[in-house]
């Protein structure tokens, strides 16, 4: 009986979700900027995100929607195969529902980043155990022997991470960070990664050590694609620091990890302070695509920064 209510309400939030897309000011909305001949294909792509993400099936149809025309006015796709930007579902306590958060991904940074104009080259890359030989951080020099089979690397331990960036003009930044460095800065700045074991718990995870049945706690990207994470940590503090930001690219650092409101203007999410408010335990779908960073609480906390950007900042 369980089962069968949740696909009703599943069933009623997609309606609801319909219902919304139908009012003729939210019409007008997309089509400011969508534009007309669009339309549909934004529309089919809110609809397939949503059945690929269960969770945000709960969330407000207005979230979603001013999440996914901030990521259309970006252009960039929803796809969570592609890891450009996510909507991750969070609970708003004060409100009393769950909304959709937008999410920068790391392949989002590099998009938009590379149509700027500015950068001939950037990227950030995993690094495995024994391909590093040398980094010199003074003079910015990193020599690694990569592993040659794409199959061994991929099982390979990930040791740490590597980000650049060059210049049409020749201006090259570099970054190298031991996972053991990452880890450290996980535990210190996002809560739900520490809170829930922080570098221990991760170790278990990808031994896989930790019963099927508690997997749900461990929801936070942190722990479902570290890498990833780190891979995006690389690439804001790289480009945050030193980079060239376009408009586009400005906009999305300043509303990542925010929700959308219809004026554009972004309302971004407390840390909690104890467990009970954490995303983590309200985002338990194992099936859920979306990239959740540590710590987002149901209080909103207006400004234009918040506990994530302050994470990614130090």
């Amino acid at each position: 009986m369980a089962v069968e209510n949740s696909l009703v309400n599943n069933q009623g939030n997609e309606d609801r979700l319909s219902v919304y897309l139908e009012k003729d000011a939210v019409k007008r909305q997309i089509n400011q900027v969508v534009g007309g001949k669009n339309g549909t294909r934004f529309i089919s792509s809110i609809v397939s995100a949503v059945q690929n993400t269960p969770a945000l099936k709960e969330c407000s149809s207005p979230s979603i929607v001013n999440a996914a025309l901030l990521g259309e006015a970006l252009n960039l796709s929803p796809s969570p195969q592609l890891g450009q930007y996510y909507m991750v579902p969070f609970d708003n306590k004060n409100k009393g529902c769950k909304e959709a958060q937008f999410q920068l991904g790391y392949k989002g940074y590099i998009q938009l980043a590379s149509r700027s104009g500015y950068y001939k080259r950037l990227n950030a890359k995993t690094i495995k155990e024994g391909e590093l030989v040398r980094y010199d951080p003074l003079n910015e020099e990193i020599e690694v022997n990569l592993i040659d089979d794409d199959i061994v690397r991929e099982l390979t331990p990930t040791a740490g991470y590597y980000a650049m960036f060059e210049y049409e003009n020749g201006f090259r930044k570099v970054m190298y960070w031991s996972k053991r460095k990452m880890m450290a800065h996980a535990e210190k700045y996002s809560f739900a990664f520490s809170k829930r074991g922080g570098a221990k718990t991760l170790e278990l995870l990808e031994q896989g050590k930790i019963p099927e049945k508690d997997m749900w706690k461990y929801s936070s990207f942190w722990f479902k694609d570290f890498d990833s994470m780190a891979q995006k940590t690389m690439l804001r503090q790289l480009i945050s620091k030193w980079g060239i930001m376009s408009i586009d690219l400005q906009t999305a650092v300043d509303k990542d990890m925010s929700v959308i409101h219809e004026d554009g203007s972004a309302v971004y999410v407390e840390d909690s302070e104890n467990g009970e408010d954490s995303i983590d335990n309200n985002v338990v779908d194992e099936q859920s695509l979306t990239e959740v960073s540590g710590g987002n609480a149901g209080n909103y906390k207006g400004g234009l920064t918040s506990p994530e950007e302050d994470f990614f900042k130090q």
